[in-house]
């Protein structure tokens, strides 16, 4: 007897709470399933992690500055994809921009306004432009030193998109799998027929939803100047996503929401449009106001 409404499971990964929720099959079956989908996740954590000091990210930010360095065909795929990602957004995403982070005290801290001269100094180490990427060898090399890598703004998109992958590939085709608040991944129907519906939270947290979204075969990313984030000396408050033109944390939208076919893309896109709102979408992409 298959389940009528969808087996739940869950696993904390990135920092977040990650959740799978399927249909379709026998309990057991679905439960196995949707762990196996987890623990691709936290597979995932521990090659791309900025803070776990055996990650591929983090020997890529120990050692890049000095030598060319050999990454596995997986991280240097989706390097690939953050360089192409940061062209198609004139810039707005960028992957670099961890001695900015570290510069308003975002790494490991609740955040804390630097000086000008500070601020200076991390943007001249920040831009795609520092990243060598050489296909040849699957190698990465920084040009400069003080560069660092953080995928904070895409690899939750890309693990949930991996999950996604591995659940279709094992032929379950109705699932809703998403990463706390930040992104979405729902692919085929609820057990009623119904598309999955998710609703987008207010950046200020203790409000009602902005809009409720319904999604099937997509995914859907939000980004917000909320939570993580500070109040400033002049009573503004200061979040983590900062502006790669500016070293500034943005000011530009307090929410951006973004829906599209890939959780790798709906998770870049939406941290570019709440930098610059006035981008342009590509084809097939939803921007929700």
């Amino acid at each position: 007897m298959t389940a009528q409404h969808p087996t739940t499971v869950a696993a904390e990964a990135m920092a977040t709470r990650f959740e799978v929720a399927l249909h379709g099959a026998p309990e057991a079956t679905l439960r196995a399933a949707a762990e196996e989908a987890l623990a691709e996740i936290v597979r995932l954590e521990s090659i791309l992690s900025l803070y776990q000091p055996t990650s591929e990210i983090a020997h890529l930010n120990q050692r890049a500055s000095l030598e060319p360095v050999r990454v596995s065909p997986e991280v240097f795929t989706l390097l690939e994809r953050c360089v192409d990602l940061s062209q198609q957004t004139q810039g707005t995403f960028d992957i670099t921009l961890a001695p900015l982070m570290k510069c308003w005290r975002f790494i490991n801290d609740t955040g804390a306004e630097p000086t000008t001269d500070a601020i200076t100094a991390a943007l001249a180490c920040t831009g795609m432009q520092h990243l060598q990427l050489d296909a040849t060898n699957t190698t990465v090399q920084f040009a400069r030193d003080r560069v660092m890598l953080d995928l904070g703004s895409i690899g939750k998109g890309y693990a949930l998109e991996c999950a996604a992958a591995l659940l279709l590939e094992n032929e379950f085709e109705n699932f809703l799998i998403h990463g706390g608040t930040s992104t979405v991944c729902a692919h085929g129907t609820q057990a009623n027929g119904t598309p999955w519906r998710v609703a987008v939270e207010h950046s200020d947290g203790n409000q009602l939803p902005l809009q409720f979204v319904d999604l099937q075969n997509e995914s859907l990313s939000v980004s917000g100047i909320g939570g993580k984030s500070f109040i400033d000396a002049k009573g503004n408050e200061q979040g983590h996503v900062i502006d790669p033109r500016t070293g500034r944390p943005t000011q530009a939208a307090r929410v951006a929401v973004v829906v599209c076919d890939s959780a790798t893309e709906s998770d870049a896109w939406a941290t570019a449009f709440l930098v610059e709102p006035e981008l342009e979408a590509p084809a097939g992409m939803r921007v929700l106001r």
